[in-house]
This record gives C-alpha cells, structure tokens and sequence, in this order.
C-alpha cells in the first residue's frame, strides 16, 4: 500500500509539459486505484475465503498469549499511524471549518485518504480478530476464528470500493465544492475591470490542483488590447496560486445570463 502510494506522490508533482498541459496529478488517482484494488480487494477476497474454508476444519493448537501479545502490539503501531493521520486531517479541515472525517472523504488527496483509511481499517480489523480470538478462547468454539475473518474480509472490501470510487470520482472529472465555488467567483467578481461572470468550470485535475475556465463581461466599451490585459492580470492572479494548475478566461457571448452564488459562503479554496 504504502509503495504504490508513494509511487503516486512522485508522478503527481511532475511538471505539465506538450503531451500533458494540465500536468500529471491524476496519475496519483491511478496509483492510488491500483493500491486501492491490489491491497484491499485482494485482502477481502483472501479474508473470506480464509475464513469460509476454515469453518469446519478441525482446531490446531495455538498459543493465544503470544497471538494477543502480537494483536496487541499491531494495534499500538497503527494507531499510532491512524491518530497522526487523524491530526492532519483535523488540522486541515479546521482551516475550512469541516470534520476531519469530512475533510478526508472530500479532499483531493488521495494519499492522505488512502492512509486513513488503511490505518482505520487495520485497527478495526484488529480489534476484530481479537474479539473473534476472545470467543474462540471463552466459548471453546473455533467458527469465532473463521467469522472474524469473514467480517474483516468484509470490512476490506467495502473499504476498497470506497476508495475505487472515491478515485474514479477524481479520474473521470470531479467539481470543486459549492464553497470553493463561490470563492472564486467572488474573486473574479472582485477585479475592477469585470462586470459580470457567465460561465465558470472549476475541475480538480490533481491533489491540491485547479483548472479553471471562465467567461466574463468587461466594465464599459474596451479595446481588444485592453481586454487582452485584463485577462492576463487576471490569469496571472489565479496562476500565482499554487492551488491553480490553469486559469483562462474568455469574454462572454453577447446577452448570456449572469451565475450567482450559491447559498453558501465563500471560503478559502479546499484541497
């Protein structure tokens, strides 16, 4: 898990260039999919068959001290993991006034998601086989062992489709939320020589990446010259931004309706 995530951090800061010009951030959607689908898939699908074909079979002698010792052990290493992965969350959506789990389900980082929630999943899974192992222990019966790997297996799985969707959600074209939305709006609006805006495409192409494309209405009768300077003033600003990974602007067609913010109030953008 950890290698493919690292793998997607490293293609995801690579530079756009002529074949890519929107940079290559979505390849951190594509490794984190294949880390999503080749660990957790995997996993679940091993997990359950484990436990199914170990229903019935016949009990071998295990030393269940060294087993909770070890369980015991495992849980303290990730949990360690879980609460700093945790605090990093909670620190990044206090910023933007949401939950860390809030923060975690909507961000688009796919690394920070995927080590959440492999911690969480790992510590779960052990407090699963442990209570399995505990009524192993207490009721003398071994089927505890064989549910408890079902229920992890399960848990696995539904931890990856999670994931698997999270990162299509990002790979097929993923909108930044109403908040953001309205922030930039509220920027564009902001700029002396915009009147109006009638289009806005705010698309995450990348962790912590923008592409934005709008149209907008000039104040007054300008120049094409001027038009042009105004746009680049504007681009410049948003392309400043490490947040943008492109900003461009078109005038609107003559007539076209006006957007509106939405209800909600414009905050700094979320990544």
């Amino acid at each position: 898990m950890v290698f493919f995530l690292l793998v997607a951090e490293k293609k995801a800061v690579k530079p756009a260039d002529e074949s890519h010009p929107l940079g290559y951030g979505k390849e951190a959607y594509v490794w984190s999919m294949i880390a999503a689908f080749g660990v957790f898939m995997a996993g679940s699908i091993v997990s359950i068959y484990t436990g199914i074909t170990e229903w019935n079979a016949p009990e071998a002698e295990t030393n269940y001290t060294i087993a909770f010792i070890i369980l015991a052990v495992a849980f303290v290493l990730e949990g360690f993991s879980l609460v700093q992965a945790y605090l990093q969350s909670k620190k990044q959506g206090q910023a933007i006034e949401v939950s860390a789990i809030g923060y975690v389900v909507e961000t688009s980082n796919p690394t920070l998601r995927g080590v959440f929630f492999e911690d969480l999943a790992a510590v779960t899974g052990l407090v699963i086989a442990a209570a399995a192992m505990g009524m192993h222990v207490y009721t003398g019966q071994a089927f505890w062992d064989a549910l408890g790997s079902i229920i992890v297996g399960i848990l696995l799985g539904a931890v990856a489709i999670f994931l698997i969707s999270r990162n299509r959600d990002f790979l097929v074209g993923y909108k930044v939320s109403d908040s953001t939305h309205d922030y930039v709006l509220s920027e564009l609006l902001r700029h002396e020589g915009v009147d109006s805006v009638s289009y806005l495409h705010l698309e995450w192409v990348g962790p912590k990446k923008i592409f934005m494309v709008a149209a907008v209405d000039v104040r007054g009768n300008q120049r094409e010259e001027s038009i042009a300077q105004i746009f680049e003033s504007i681009e410049s600003q948003f392309r400043a931004n490490k947040i943008f990974q492109e900003a461009i602007l078109t005038l609107s067609a003559p007539n076209a309706k006006t957007i509106a913010p939405h209800k909600s109030t414009p905050d700094p953008v979320r990544s």
